[in-house]
């Protein structure tokens, strides 16, 4: 399948680029995908198409095709959706959030962008008192430095990472499970294509959304009113993802739906792609 791409000139001479599958004239699914991730990796393709919603996965500022921004932040990301949406006449959308790409989902559902939003293997707020509590110390050290000193965490992360350093990363992070399907012979191309393709601008938009994603987040999650459908397999074992698996997250949406998984990892954006949309699909706003 070719997926079609687009572009628009955002203020500020920036470009917001994107690739989509699906119904092109259906209500939109804003896609943030996972760390350091642009272009696409597709996923239920044929669903999406029959349930009437146009995906459109979105390179945040400085990945892919999209231009950088130094100050990029979870509003501003908030402000450039709005204008897609604005472009493809869209008063509707629904928001999809896997790994980093969670809490950028959320700053959608907290601008009031988004009617519904499903979290797939999401990062949780790891600075939140009692998520920090359950962190290894390697991360909690991360973690404090995004909320102390978050210009030294992202110059330390832009000077050191590159696209075969993340997907290192992610390989050696994830389980027996999430290991076999990611380095497979048919999907760990596309995996590496996105990566490539997330650092042809070098590391300062990666760095920018791990300053974002691991410190204090800007918004409040207990003030998201839509329906959130979180989505986790419990042998995932990312620690950057949910150290409860989207419990507690939970707890603090005011409405949220929690499907843990007990025979799948990370990888559950493929392997639940279907299950994924079609609930999506059933948010009202």
């Amino acid at each position: 399948m070719k997926l079609q791409e687009g572009t628009i000139n955002l203020p500020g001479d920036r470009t917001l680029a994107w690739s989509e599958w699906g119904d092109a004239e259906g209500r939109p699914v804003i896609v943030c995908q996972g760390a350091g991730m642009a272009s696409a990796i597709p996923f239920g393709e044929q669903t999406a198409k029959d349930l009437g919603l146009r995906v459109l996965s979105v390179d945040r500022p400085g990945l892919g095709k999209s231009g950088a921004d130094p100050e990029k932040s979870f509003e501003s990301w908030a402000e450039d959706i709005k204008e897609l949406l604005d472009f493809v006449k869209a008063d509707q959308a629904f928001a999809i959030g896997f790994s980093q790409g969670a809490p950028f989902a959320l700053a959608l559902a907290a601008s009031g962008l988004v009617d519904g939003v499903a979290i797939v293997s999401g990062q949780d707020e790891l600075a939140f008192p009692d998520m920090f509590a359950k962190l290894p110390d390697e991360l909690k050290g991360m973690v404090s430095l995004a909320c102390d000193d978050p210009d030294r965490l992202e110059a330390d992360i832009a000077g050191m990472a590159t696209a075969d350093w993340l997907w290192q990363m992610i390989e050696g992070m994830s389980g027996e499970e999430d290991r076999a399907f990611y380095a497979s012979a048919s999907f760990a191309p596309l995996y590496c294509d996105a990566l490539a393709s997330g650092f042809a601008q070098g590391a300062a938009g990666y760095a920018r959304d791990t300053r974002l994603a691991m410190g204090r987040w800007s918004f409040n999650v207990e003030n998201i009113k839509q329906e959130v459908q979180l989505w986790y397999g419990l042998k995932d074992t990312s620690p950057v993802h949910s150290p409860d698996f989207g419990s507690s997250l939970a707890t603090r949406l005011s409405c949220s739906e929690l499907h843990q998984i007990a025979e799948e990892g990370s990888a559950i954006l493929w392997t639940q792609a279907d299950a994924i949309l079609s609930r999506l699909a059933k948010c009202k706003g």
